[in-house]
């Protein structure tokens, strides 16, 4: 058997090691969709009303491998939404003393 298809027989090994490592890592797994967002949103509001730098610099800033599939800026309200990966998060800035926070 080993002879006859030693490639399946590697591909094999390694979707268990792979499904090992998943298993092990599933915490981590599950929680980083909400990175994606949350890190958007967070960086890019203190980016922009705390260090007060332009729209453009803050938006590459703010740049990741994993395109946001939605982005606000509210300026009036100075409160940014990011949504990537299915999920959503707001980052609303409070005051000077205070800078951005997660909603």
């Amino acid at each position: 058997m080993i002879r006859r298809h030693p490639l399946r027989l590697a591909l094999a090994l390694i979707a268990m090691v792979l499904a090992t490592l998943a298993w092990h890592n599933r915490a981590h797994l599950q929680a980083f969709p909400d990175i994606i967002g949350a890190y958007s949103a967070k960086e890019y509001c203190s980016c922009r009303y705390v260090m007060d730098n332009p729209a453009p610099y803050c938006a590459g800033y703010v740049k990741q491998w994993l395109p946001l599939t939605r982005f606000l800026d509210d300026t009036t309200n100075k409160r940014v939404t990011a949504e990537g990966l299915g999920r959503s998060h707001s980052a609303r800035w409070l005051d000077v003393r205070q800078g951005c926070q997660l909603e």
